[in-house]
């Protein structure tokens, strides 16, 4: 079935890659029993149509934080699950939105808090809450050690934004990501983030952490100014690939 923006992608047997118009994505994540859906994207299209159109299974809705182009899609399901640290985010950004969604006669589900290391179980498939604090207080990450991926949201990305009023310091990153490599290196081999076209490999980790590292010791001599709606900042490479940065 086509869709006006969702471009779906099978990655895996029972992983689906849901990219909204390129400004976002999300992932469904099928076990024998339920599936689980990483996010919802920015919630222009019908996302629960375009799930049941990938399985029948209940489905499990968790955020990875509580932005809008990550939670809006949420308006089109009874429930999900975020940790409170990014209530108020959530509360937010839906407060942005609800002209739109007055328009529309849709309003935003409510909340489950989601606790570090809580487990889903989908039948045959166990995904993981991890701490990604940094990008947003709440950030967290979904660990899938058998499928060796780990869905990231923005908390782990290659274009991540720490210059937000509501980003943790740098340093809380820098612990942030020291303690998932200390705690689940060996776990996963793969990253799935919130704006990426396909897996990634697991080496962005360590190019997060030589990042933060660089930024704290003062090794940004060659960074480049960054302009976005919030006005100016600064980005610092991770890679050598164009946007691949991480802005403060």
């Amino acid at each position: 079935m086509p869709f006006e923006r969702a471009i779906i992608k099978q990655i895996r047997p029972n992983v689906h890659l849901i990219d909204d118009a390129g400004e976002s994505t999300c992932y469904l994540i099928t076990g024998s029993e339920k599936a689980l859906l990483v996010d919802t994207a920015n919630g222009y299209e019908d996302l629960n149509e375009i799930v049941r159109s990938l399985t029948d299974l209940p489905v499990i809705v968790v955020n990875t934080h509580g932005h809008g182009d990550h939670i809006f899609g949420n308006v089109f399901f009874d429930e999900a699950w975020l940790h409170p640290a990014d209530n108020a985010l959530y509360d937010m950004f839906f407060g942005y939105a609800k002209e739109e969604m007055d328009k529309h006669g849709l309003k935003p589900c409510p909340v489950k808090p989601l606790p570090i290391g809580q487990s889903f179980d989908l039948g045959g498939v166990q995904l993981e809450v991890v701490d990604l604090k940094g990008h947003s207080a709440g950030s967290i990450g979904l660990l899938d050690k058998e499928g060796r991926i780990l869905y990231t949201g923005d908390g782990l990305n290659t274009h991540i934004w720490m210059q937000l009023d509501h980003s943790l310091p740098i340093a809380a990153l820098l612990e942030s990501l020291r303690n998932l490599k200390a705690q689940h290196g060996e776990d996963f081999d793969y990253i799935a983030h919130g704006h990426a076209k396909d897996l990634r490999g697991k080496e962005i980790l360590d190019w997060m952490i030589r990042g933060c590292e660089d930024i704290l010791a003062g090794r940004t001599e060659n960074d480049l100014p960054y302009e976005y709606f919030g006005g100016s900042c600064r980005q610092h490479p991770i890679s050598d690939t164009p946007g691949e940065v991480i802005v403060y």
